[in-house]
C-alpha cells in the first residue's frame, strides 16, 4: 500500500518539528500540521516569553540596588506596551527559526487542524473550511495542551498564563489563583512592574511539592500570609512580594494554568 507521506506529525511544537525534522533527514517523506503558531508552547506561549517577563520585572531590582553602589539613579518608568512589542518581535524571529528548519529540511508544513480518521489517514481542515484526507505510514500526536478553566459562575473574566503573557496593558490588580511555580512567577511579574498582587492558595504554603528550604524563602519575601477573610490594611513593602489569601475554596480571578492539560486537537 502506498501513503502520501512516510511521517505525519500533529503539532508544530518542539517536540513535532525535531521529530519531524530527524525523520526527514533520514530519507523519510514527512508532513507536519499547526493550527497555531509554529514552536508550539514552550516557545510561542510559555518559558520564552515568561523569561522575557522575568528578565524585564529584575530591573526594578536592580535599579534600587544600583544606589547601593553609588548610582544616582532617576525616576524609572516602565512601558509595558513597549515590553510586549519587543517580546512579540522575538517571538516572530523564533518561529522564522523554527519554519526555516522545517524548509530546509524539506517537511511539508499545513497550517490547519488535522484530526486521526482511522490508523493511517489523516484529515485536515483548513482555515477555508475545505477538508483534505492524507495518509500515513506513520502518524506521530504530538499537540501538546492548553489550560482548562472550570465552568463556573463568572469564569469569563479570567484569564490563563497564555492570555497573561499578551495583555495589551498591564493590570493594576491582579488575583493569582495557585501557588504553584508559574502562579508564583506570574505574581513575581506583575508585582516587579508595579501591579497590586494577591495569590489565593488552599495549601498553607505556596510551592506544594517543593523542598522547604525553596518554598520558605519564597514565602517570606512574598506579604505575610493573610486568612480568606483579611482584615483590612495593606501588606508589608516588599519590591517582589504579593499577599497570600489562603481558602479553601479558591475561586479563578484572573489566571490559572492547568494541572491537567486538555488536549488540543
Amino acid at each position: 500500500m502506498s501513503f502520501d507521506v512516510d511521517l505525519f506529525v500533529l503539532g508544530a511544537g518542539s517536540g513535532g518539528v525535531r521529530a519531524a525534522r530527524m525523520a526527514a533527514r533520514a530519507g523519510a517523506k514527512v508532513a507536519i500540521a499547526e493550527n497555531r503558531r509554529v514552536g508550539g508552547t514552550c516557545v510561542m506561549r510559555g518559558c520564552i516569553p515568561k523569561k522575557l517577563l522575568v528578565l524585564g520585572a529584575h530591573y526594578a531590582e536592580d535599579f534600587e540596588d544600583a544606589k547601593g553602589f553609588g548610582w544616582t539613579v532617576g525616576e524609572a518608568v516602565h512601558d509595558w506596551s513597549a515590553l510586549i512589542a519587543a517580546k512579540n518581535r522575538e517571538l516572530d524571529r523564533l518561529e522564522g527559526v523554527y519554519r526555516k528548519i522545517l524548509a530546509d529540511n524539506k517537511v511539508e508544513l499545513i497550517e490547519a487542524t488535522a484530526r486521526l480518521k482511522g490508523p493511517d489517514r489523516v484529515e485536515v481542515a483548513g482555515p477555508d473550511g475545505k477538508t483534505r484526507a492524507m495518509t500515513a505510514r506513520h502518524t506521530l500526536v504530538a499537540t501538546g495542551g492548553r489550560p482548562s478553566l472550570p465552568a463556573i459562575p463568572g469564569i469569563e473574566h479570567a484569564i490563563t498564563s497564555d492570555e497573561a503573557l499578551d495583555l495589551p496593558q498591564r493590570p493594576g490588580r491582579v488575583v493569582v489563583v495557585g501557588g504553584g511555580y508559574i502562579a508564583v512567577e506570574f505574581a513575581g511579574i506583575f508585582r516587579a512592574f508595579g501591579s497590586e498582587v494577591t495569590v489565593i492558595i488552599r495549601a498553607d504554603q505556596i510551592l506544594r511539592g517543593f523542598d522547604d528550604d525553596v518554598r520558605a524563602p519564597r514565602a517570606s519575601r512574598s506579604a505575610a500570609p493573610v486568612s480568606s477573610n483579611p482584615s483590612p490594611g495593606r501588606p508589608p513593602a516588599s519590591r517582589f512580594g504579593s499577599r497570600v489569601a489562603k481558602s479553601s475554596r479558591a475561586t479563578p480571578c484572573c489566571m490559572r494554568r492547568a494541572a491537567r492539560p486538555t488536549p488540543r486537537d
